[in-house]
């Protein structure tokens, strides 16, 4: 065990003691050592980030493409805990049809969009900074009325958890004892006021630790991927919240999971910041060319509306909320467009002529259409 990473303590004796870890407070020390490898990577990150924050300003609307993508990120972070809903689920469930997947699943898959939202609007809005405090906020909400809901939602726990194995005896991680939690959370979070750290280089940090502390009984590994999120957007490194490493790390679980115990066992802080920045290179430019494909999809299809003749114009606003939505109904379609049923549905027959929009259920009442290619763009990198 390298003192860098932290120390390990001994909890009770005998057959039913444990050693559990409890992480040196950040930064490292010794510093970290940026080799021109990493200052490549790093250079190369933020690179990525720019070229990103750059092309969605150019999209037609910006927040269109935000609403779909926090919820394809909202699936791929459920689905690394385990759930099986997609972002078709989702949508359903958000239209208040059935969805495929277990009811549990997707609602834990919607709690997790209400918790971001809530984290970004208290930092937007200057009601808290990024902080313990938002951190529990953010934690309650995403466990609000859900599996491991009774688990002390927004409140750092008071008992030991453990990662693998049946017991902290025959576990693959044990994190620190509950005593320990408070003050490691206390140390992080002065961490990442730090204005002396580069943003990145904080964001990979912040994440592994607060992966180790593990400082919740359910629902870290959510928390620990939003925090990524949090930080970049209250430092204002992107304008919007498009950066989400879950992707990367579903992808790479094996290694997203080696390089964490490395830093646990040996401080092998470099090695897990060039696997973290090779993730932000990865993601970044990924969502980037999928904003430019969406943009290419948007005006290809406002292109194709205006040739509609008679009907274009109610047809262009709901084909705008359909960008936005992905899934919809003509009754949401008019209440949020304050246009008649009849108009919004002969707008709906009109999309769905020009096959830009697809009737999902067959039914003659409670219909639902989907945006289909603009679903397909965004599932591709799944």
């Amino acid at each position: 065990m390298s003192e860098r990473a932290g120390r390990l303590v001994t909890v009770h004796s005998g057959p039913d003691g444990y050693a559990a870890f409890v992480p040196a407070p950040l930064p490292p020390d010794p510093p970290l050592s940026i080799d021109d490898r990493l200052q490549s990577l790093l250079d190369e990150a933020n690179q990525a980030l720019g070229r990103l924050d750059a092309v969605t300003l150019l999209l037609p609307d910006p927040a269109q493409f935000l609403y779909s993508y926090i919820r394809k990120e909202a699936v791929l972070s459920s689905q690394i805990e385990g759930t099986q809903s997609s972002l078709s689920d989702l949508l359903l469930f958000e239209n208040e049809a059935i969805p495929g997947a277990p009811l549990d699943d997707v609602e834990e898959t919607s709690n997790y969009i209400a918790a971001m939202s809530l984290g970004l609007s208290r930092i937007a809005s200057g009601e808290l900074p990024l902080s313990n405090r938002l951190l529990r906020e953010v934690h309650a909400r995403l466990m609000h009325g859900v599996r491991g809901g009774d688990q002390a939602p927004g409140k750092f726990r008071r008992s030991q958890n453990w990662l693998g194995g049946t017991r902290p005896g025959n576990a693959r991680f044990v994190p620190p004892p509950a005593p320990e939690v408070q003050p490691a959370m206390s140390d992080l979070e002065r961490f990442l006021h730090d204005a002396s750290a580069p943003i990145l280089v904080k964001a990979a940090l912040a994440h592994a630790q607060f992966e180790t502390i593990h400082p919740f009984l359910d629902g870290n590994g959510r928390v620990g991927r939003l925090l990524i999120t949090l930080l970049l957007t209250s430092e204002r490194v992107l304008q919007q919240p498009l950066l989400y490493l879950s992707l990367y790390f579903k992808q790479h679980r094996d290694t997203y999971y080696e390089r964490l115990q490395a830093v646990r066992i040996h401080g092998a802080w470099e090695e897990w910041l060039a696997f973290f920045l090779e993730g932000v290179v990865t993601v970044a430019g990924s969502a980037t060319e999928t904003a430019r494909r969406i943009r290419a999809l948007v005006d290809r299809d406002r292109e194709a509306i205006h040739g509609l003749g008679r009907g274009a114009a109610s047809a262009l606003r709901v084909h705008e909320l359909a960008g936005r939505r992905i899934v919809l109904s003509s009754r949401v379609a008019a209440t949020e467009l304050g246009l008649s049923v009849p108009t919004v549905n002969a707008a709906l027959g009109r999309l769905e002529a020009a096959g830009i929009l697809r009737e999902a259920t067959g039914r003659r009442r409670g219909r639902l259409y989907v945006y289909d290619d603009y679903l397909q763009l965004l599932q591709a990198e799944q």
